[in-house]
């Protein structure tokens, strides 16, 4: 049984969870709960065991100094609770249980039904596990989104694709469903990086998620300089694209591709939704279910406990420009030079000895050539998580 002291009673949880690894391209996932949990200064209230999960030959610790005593930090994942609400104080607030963690390396079955023990006895009421996957998307456009469930009820209210995928998964996959054994509701969004550049950051794609958690959630998430690292991310590779007319070529032909599939998606309803989006961000009388960057409106602290230190933040950086090695079955695209780290499966960013970001082949591996990249971030051609 799983005792939990100093915590209090919560509002209406919701468990937002991501694991560095196979399913993280471009850390575009875990960096995005990282900054939940350092923008409402969440606190770590509970770890699980990391002898129990990880094998330390390929997820090592760390050795540091504090105050000159050695000490070590071991590679597991952590929880933390955030309390968020209308700007005024009086809509509706909620909680949030961050989970933030490695892909555990064993006892994947054990791992997520700690998870699942957690979940209980907080009393969510829906998992959201965040994943990014590696695409032929151009990073000049928006980046793809896509929201995956199992269940039929909660893809049909909440606006969601069904699971159809059949193949490899990762611990997104798994932790998925074991909740709809479970009875538990949950939501995978997946993030769709440019293949060509796949090492991390990618604070846009850490973006776009945000953006449609806060969608999915009603709540107002606080940006903080991830809007300007996202532009200047993406100056960076347009700079270096720039500097070679193959990979620009590429690039062209994905917009064009891109285009071409989108037209029909510009709609008056997702115009709709990335106005009103606007219009929340700079609304003062927002609507409910909205968090500022200091906490709650009224002055009442955003979180229960507090730690200055938690969450991950690094700087965008400039990609390299290692060519990409051609693959059989290119489809006339071959060529292009690499901006990322050789465009395959595990240039997820995270080099942590996994084959690849997402639950299936990527780009690269696709025997049949490259992907349509209209499709390029649907679960069901990529990583997936549903675990069906």
């Amino acid at each position: 049984m799983i005792e939990l002291e100093g915590v209090p009673e919560l509002i209406d949880p919701v468990m937002v969870a991501a694991f560095e690894g196979w399913n993280d391209a471009g850390d575009a996932a875990s960096a995005a709960v990282a900054h939940l949990d350092r923008e409402w200064k969440g606190e770590v209230f509970a770890a699980l065991d990391a002898e129990d999960y990880y094998d330390f030959q390929v997820n090592r610790p760390t050795v540091f100094l504090d105050g000159g005593v050695r000490k070590i930090t071991w590679p597991t994942t952590r929880l933390s609770v955030v309390r968020v609400g209308d700007k005024n104080g009086k809509g509706r607030t909620r909680d949030l249980v961050l989970v933030r963690g490695i892909e555990p390396s064993m006892r994947w079955r054990s791992f997520c039904n700690e998870i699942l023990g957690f979940a209980h006895e907080l009393g969510v009421e829906m998992l959201v596990v965040l994943g990014s996957l590696l695409g032929d998307t151009p990073h000049t456009r928006p980046v793809p989104v896509s929201g995956v469930t199992s269940d039929a009820e909660l893809a049909s209210r909440l606006d969601l694709e069904e699971s159809r995928y059949e193949g490899p998964t990762g611990i997104v996959g798994i932790l998925q469903e074991a909740c709809t054994h479970a009875g538990v509701p949950a939501v995978s969004l997946w993030a769709a990086v440019p293949h060509y550049v796949s090492q991390p950051p990618n604070p846009k794609a850490s973006l776009a998620l945000l953006n449609r958690l806060e969608d999915l959630l009603d709540v107002r998430i606080p940006l903080g300089e991830l809007s300007e690292d996202a532009r200047a991310w993406q100056l960076g590779v347009d700079q270096l694209a720039a500097e070679d007319s193959e990979v620009a070529e590429y690039v062209q032909s994905l917009e064009e591709a891109r285009d071409t599939a989108d037209l029909p998606e510009a709609s008056g309803e997702a115009i709709a939704r990335e106005f009103e989006r606007y219009l929340r961000r700079r609304d003062p009388q927002a609507p409910p279910g909205v968090a500022t960057e200091g906490g709650l409106a009224d002055g009442r602290d955003s979180s229960y406990l507090r730690d200055s230190t938690s969450g991950r933040s690094r700087p965008p950086r400039p990609v390299s420009k290692e060519p990409r090695e051609p693959k059989p079955g290119d489809d006339g695209a071959a060529g292009p030079k690499d901006t990322g780290t050789g465009g395959g499966p595990k240039d997820a960013g995270t080099g942590k000895g996994a084959k690849g970001p997402g639950d299936a082949p990527g780009p690269s591996e696709n025997p049949s050539g490259g992907a349509d990249p209209a499709d390029s971030a649907r679960p069901e051609d990529g990583p997936e998580d549903a675990g069906s």
